[in-house]
């Protein structure tokens, strides 16, 4: 390798552990030697708007997008050549110009009850508060629980971890898959089951962004560092929430996972104070046309919301 690969990342220290290991990947798959690595794959830092902003939800200051944005303006001004992401975070429909090259093999899906003192939902008091930024969890919780109150947390996994330890919450949800990869596993007392918290469309997964034309270079890496049962499976989520309209402002999940040879997919919509959810479940052969067929399913749940008087949210 004679060329620079320079790797974009939001510069929060869990988004720095997740490109470290992608970049240890990338140095494996081109051949980099340890010493060699800062000169050849350099990491470059970038803190966006979505980091800055810790007191308001997304939906009231632009949506995910506030995440990768700055990232996708470093790609297309020559900053750097290669982003790393959470997948949950790139919006369904990508700038014109860039790409996913590769989606590595995904992490723990679910997401994760942390709490010093109770061991699940249930065990929570009536009224108790917890703590999450996500209206699809708030949702989900209020479905469940509709006595507690669901409270604002934003800022960094250590941050949140701080705030329930010094009793701020009851509880509070997290991706399990940020904590497992920052170290954090024994703070799980929980992990919440698929059937009653829907994960976000691509949660626990990484998606790599390039230009479209960087295509030869992206040939030597992409196919090492895609896993093709993960890329499936996400793509086939993502269908599923192109068709919910899902955004900051909808309550939305969805998630795949393959067994034998189906892709069994789930998708729901919940209205945000948890009275109402929608939900339909599918089993796709591998053969099919699985996004098209997950893109169907995520309109089924979809026109039975609308049917029932939801607003379309964009």
């Amino acid at each position: 390798m004679t060329h620079l690969l320079r790797i974009g990342t939001r510069r929060s220290t869990l988004a720095m552990t997740q490109t470290g290991h992608v970049r240890q990947a990338l140095a494996d798959a081109l051949g980099v030697e340890a010493q060699d690595m800062d000169a050849r794959l350099p990491l470059v830092p970038i803190v966006t708007t979505g980091d800055r902003i810790q007191d308001r939800r997304l939906l009231e200051v632009g949506g995910k997008a506030l995440f990768t944005k700055e990232i996708e303006a470093a790609l297309f001004d020559g900053r750097c050549d290669l982003a790393v992401h959470s997948l949950k975070d790139v919006p369904v429909e990508p700038p014109p110009g860039l790409a996913l090259a590769a989606i590595p093999v995904r992490e723990d899906p679910r997401d994760a009850f942390v709490s010093e003192r109770f061991d699940t939902v249930a065990d929570l008091p009536e009224g108790a508060r917890v703590g999450t930024a996500s209206l699809r969890r708030q949702a989900q919780l209020l479905a469940l629980r509709p006595d507690l109150r669901i409270e604002l947390l934003r800022g960094n996994v250590d941050s949140r971890l701080k705030r329930v330890a010094d009793g701020e919450f009851e509880a509070i949800l997290l991706a399990a898959s940020g904590l497992n990869r920052l170290g954090y596993s024994d703070r799980i007392r929980a992990l919440l089951s698929v059937e009653d918290f829907v994960p976000a469309p691509g949660q626990g997964a990484l998606a790599l962004q390039t230009r479209e034309g960087d295509a030869p270079a992206i040939e030597v890496w992409g196919p090492v560092l895609n896993h093709a049962a993960t890329a499936l499976a996400v793509r086939a989520e993502r269908a599923a929430m192109r068709a919910l309209e899902g955004s900051c402002r909808t309550a939305v999940g969805a998630h795949a996972w393959h067994d034998g040879d189906d892709l069994v997919l789930v998708a729901e919509r919940l209205r945000p104070d948890g009275t109402r959810r929608w939900r339909e479940t599918a089993r796709i052969p591998l053969a099919y046309d699985v996004e098209a067929a997950a893109e169907a399913l995520g309109q089924t749940v979809q026109n039975r919301a609308l049917a029932d008087g939801e607003p379309v949210e964009n």
